[in-house]
């Protein structure tokens, strides 16, 4: 043994794996996972792996004995047996200001719009202790988001945490541009984690607008990007809507979406050897979703920050296992529905079906009781929608779905909203007055 491998022994392990003159090798790779032998490497560590044309990034996500497992971070082409492993720079910070506004950025906080360098930003951690629940400040403001059917009915607080649960094609990117143009948050963060590359690019400019990317950062990882980048893209776009909220800004983050996030968190645990539980989902899944989830809220800072997490329903099943652990963590979930869509309603948000939990503390008496009537009507009306379809309800029979029949056309018009039309919090509560007392 070396004189400087006498040494090294001698240190702490923090300080031994540290030592960036350390060398190991790739001895095995099967499916996503890589194996690494030869030098000691921490959880989360970061690591370059001799290749061509260009060396390949990889993080670990496990060990076995004296074995690290790793994903690979890019394209695993080009890789050898007993390739060459050094460990990578610092990934425990990251650069965030204001400087973020109005730009486009990928997992590693770079820019991918074409406007040239971001400016204007400063190291900031990448981890952030977790909120003590007796210091969150309480949800007590209405938060206006522009749309009438969630300020009337299903009204956010500033801090809330909501799911937007839709199938494919019932318009959630369309709803999502409506709050990010409208809203009156100071700073919206847009996640778009697992998403088609095509659909990226039409978000930002055609459902977000220069209007909406004004005021706005967009965190960008598409499909076919490494698990291991769309889960940090996830928790990026947090960071980052932590950072404006601990700056006294009331922000709003739109992540699109946590089911995707949660079969990132899928196929890393699978590729590491964990047994597949609900759905061939591993327990890490549902560790990770309110990991994430609970670092939105309020803390005891002067800002706010709002989380509206998008939630695919396979086929429109709302007893999917993700949606199902959504639910139970979130508060509150606006479900879009595909029969609302198809009669040309939009957006076809199902009030009956949706709910925030936060909203009776956060509205005036009268404002709920509206709601709540808008709402039972709904409720009682598709209750008997068979019968009426068939002409086979009997007038009379019950007096809340005679009333359900003669308010409905009034109750689409009102949930209706062109996408190019925002409606403020104020005016939505006078034409629910309208509605229901009419």
């Amino acid at each position: 043994m070396s004189r400087t491998e006498r040494i090294a022994s001698t240190l702490p392990v923090s300080l031994a794996v540290r030592s960036p003159h350390q060398r190991g090798k790739l001895s095995r790779l099967i499916g996503l996972s890589l194996e690494v032998r030869g030098i000691r490497l921490a959880l989360g560590d970061r690591i370059l792996i001799d290749a061509q044309p260009r060396p390949v990034r990889a993080q670990v996500v496990g060990f076995r004995d004296d074995t690290s497992i790793v994903i690979p971070m890019d394209d695993a082409s080009g890789l050898t047996p007993g390739a060459a492993v050094t460990l990578d720079g610092d990934a425990g910070s990251v650069h965030l200001g204001m400087g973020l506004l109005g730009r486009v950025v990928d997992a590693e906080a770079q820019p991918i719009d074409g406007l040239g360098p971001i400016t204007d930003t400063h190291p900031e951690s990448w981890l952030t202790p977790a909120l003590n629940p007796l210091t969150r400040s309480p949800i007590n403001q209405a938060l206006d988001v522009g749309v009438k059917a969630i300020n009337g009915c299903l009204t956010i607080g500033k801090g809330q945490r909501m799911g937007l649960f839709a199938g494919s094609g019932v318009g959630k990117s369309v709803l999502m541009g409506m709050m990010t143009r409208f809203t009156e948050a100071e700073i919206v963060v847009v996640g778009l984690i697992g998403e088609r590359g095509r659909e990226v690019r039409e978000f930002v400019e055609d459902a977000l607008g220069e209007q909406g990317l004004r005021k706005a950062v967009v965190v960008a990882c598409p499909a076919d990007a490494s698990p291991l980048l769309r889960l940090r893209s996830a928790e990026l776009a947090t960071r980052i809507a932590e950072y404006f909220r601990d700056q006294g800004a009331h922000t709003l983050m739109l992540m699109d979406s946590l089911t995707r996030f949660a079969q990132a968190q899928r196929e890393i645990g699978l590729a590491s050897g964990e047994p597949p539980t609900t759905k061939g989902y591993p327990p890490s899944v549902f560790a990770k979703l309110p990991a994430l989830v609970e670092r939105a809220g309020n803390s005891d800072s002067a800002g706010s920050l709002t989380a509206i997490y998008t939630v695919l329903t396979e086929g429109d099943d709302q007893q999917d296992p993700i949606a199902d652990a959504a639910r139970a963590i979130l508060d509150g979930h606006i479900v879009l529905d595909r029969k609302i869509a198809e009669t040309g309603q939009y957006p076809a948000i199902d009030i009956a079906q949706s709910i925030s939990r936060v909203m009776p503390k956060i509205t005036t008496p009268e404002h709920a009781s509206a709601a709540m009537r808008v709402k039972q009507w709904l409720g009682a009306y598709e209750s008997r929608r068979d019968l009426i379809d068939v002409g086979a309800y009997q007038r009379g029979a019950d007096t809340v779905v005679d009333q359900a029949i003669v308010k409905l056309p009034a109750i689409r018009e009102f949930l209706a909203q062109p996408m190019n039309q925002g409606s403020d919090f104020e005016q939505t509560q006078q034409q629910l007055q309208t509605l229901v007392l009419g």
